[in-house]
């Protein structure tokens, strides 16, 4: 439908979805607010209302679409019923207020002011606290505070306790926290003028888009439009340069597919490619998902011959791969050691073997052979034998007779090893060391294995196993 909503006299200024009850709530430039609902195949006005005042900073729904909050430039604010009845409001003195966020169980409301200060109330108007705002650490400058967003866990979280609660400010400066007392937030210098943060559907990442200055030719700089994608955890996963003067706004699809961008008079859509959990082996699809209400990911086998499903529960799920009869999936332990588990499973879900590793994998690779599994910094591997080739006396006596020192080897990325002399020496110590170009991305064959480094640097390994035969190359720019 095509239908221009007309009742505001001023730039409408502030806009709230409410998705359950399906009505738009909008308020502009002389504090008028007015709700919208469709009846009918068309809109039309609800309920309005105007204090005649102060303008509106901010509009909220809660989680369960049942109450609104808004706040007002000289402190006011108020909550009101879906309904239309207004349940409390507040004058904040003292206070002038930029911005509004629910907590996902609706029980807290944080109140952002212009004086970099985040306010903590409870839902029935009570102050609680003042949020400790790490990332302004060291920072003396005027900011201003543009944009709180928690993530309302509708579909499940990545992790158990993840981060899901961010705070940016215009500098640049921003922290991700479980909640809005958590002592040991992410922090995060993106170092960008923000505009405006948003989390997807799902939590899993968090856009942020603003502008930001790249080196040019010679001693020349040049600011773009950008938009930087980030995980829960703090870690960056891309950048997007958007054309235009002013990048003002983003916003994403409901299925988080795609993200819509408000540049000068323009609204540029991108497409976005999630990176699933996900591996095909003997006819098999593996995939790996969240779950509202479950600590673990749901990880299904689904034989796409016989439509035959297996359900497995895995806590902590990162990464999974495929080839052959096998696939590898790499979580993480429950306590604090820091450990990774790589699983071996079969097409049908049963787990043939199991490795713990002390590293941090970030992309994993499976020959016929071979697991490997690569951190930053280091290249583990580990050579497993199928159940198809084991010999009757192995089976007797065991798979993988054959020791530890054959079948497992790691070694860090800027090492040159030969392939004789480090044979059965484990060393994660050696293979956390720091490097000046890190693994962006690894595969194998099997009989090679490249690595890539964020130089452009291809590292290959023949006869991979032995670590040999290594040949570095450079991609060109």
């Amino acid at each position: 439908m095509n239908q221009t909503l007309e009742g505001h006299s001023g730039a409408v200024q502030v806009i709230a979805w409410n998705d359950h009850h399906q009505k738009l709530t909008t308020s502009d430039q002389h504090g008028l607010i007015i709700v919208w609902m469709l009846y009918k195949g068309s809109w039309y006005e609800e309920m309005i209302n105007n204090r005649n005042k102060s303008v509106v900073r901010g509009m909220k729904w809660n989680a369960e679409g049942g109450k609104i909050c808004i706040v007002y430039e000289d402190g006011a604010v108020i909550v009101g019923s879906v309904d239309g009845n207004r349940l409390w409001g507040k004058e904040l003195k003292g206070v002038n207020l930029s911005c509004v966020e629910w907590s996902p169980d609706g029980r807290t409301i944080l109140f952002g002011t212009t004086k970099k200060e985040i306010h903590v109330y409870d839902a029935a108007g009570n102050f609680c606290s003042k949020m400790n705002l790490q990332c302004l650490e060291n920072v003396t400058e005027v900011v201003k505070l543009v944009g709180i967003t928690w993530y309302n866990g509708a579909e499940g979280y990545a992790e158990q306790e993840c981060p899901c609660l961010a705070v940016c400010f215009d500098v640049g400066r921003m922290q991700i926290m479980k909640a809005e007392s958590d002592d040991g937030p992410v922090l995060i210098d993106t170092g960008m003028q923000v505009m405006c943060i948003r989390w997807n559907h799902t939590g899993t990442v968090l856009a942020v888009a603003g502008s930001q200055i790249f080196p040019a030719s010679g001693d020349s700089s040049k600011e773009w439009n950008v938009v930087q994608f980030y995980s829960p955890f703090g870690e960056h996963l891309r950048s997007l340069k958007v054309p235009g003067k002013q990048l003002h706004m983003c916003a994403w699809e409901g299925s988080s597919l795609r993200i819509s961008l408000a540049v000068d008079s323009f609204i540029y859509f991108a497409n976005v490619r999630p990176d699933y959990k996900w591996g095909y082996c003997s006819n098999t699809v593996v995939f790996a998902y969240t779950k509202p209400g479950r600590v673990e990911h749901v990880v299904v086998f689904w034989d796409v011959k016989s439509n035959d499903r297996i359900v497995k529960y895995v806590k902590h799920v990162m990464l999974i791969a495929s080839c052959g009869d096998h696939c590898v999936i790499v979580s993480k332990t429950d306590d604090a050691s820091g450990q990774s588990i790589l699983i071996l499973f079969n097409s049908i879900g049963t787990p043939m073997d199991t490795k713990y590793i002390d590293l941090e994998p970030v992309h994993v690779a499976l020959s016929h052979t071979h697991v490997v599994a690569v951190s930053r910094t280091a290249i583990y591997t580990w050579q497993f034998k199928s159940p198809k080739k084991l010999t009757a006396l192995e089976m007797i006596h065991g798979a993988g007779k054959r020791g530890k020192e054959s079948r497992e080897k790691v070694f860090h990325v800027d090492d040159v090893p030969s392939g004789a002399g480090d044979a059965g020496q484990l060393d994660f110590r050696r293979a956390q060391a720091s490097t000046r170009d890190m693994i962006c991305c690894a595969c194998i064959s099997d009989r090679v294995l490249v690595v890539g480094r964020e130089s452009g640097t291809l590292q290959v390994h023949f006869s991979f196993a032995c670590f040999g035969n290594e040949t570095r190359g450079q991609l060109p720019a």
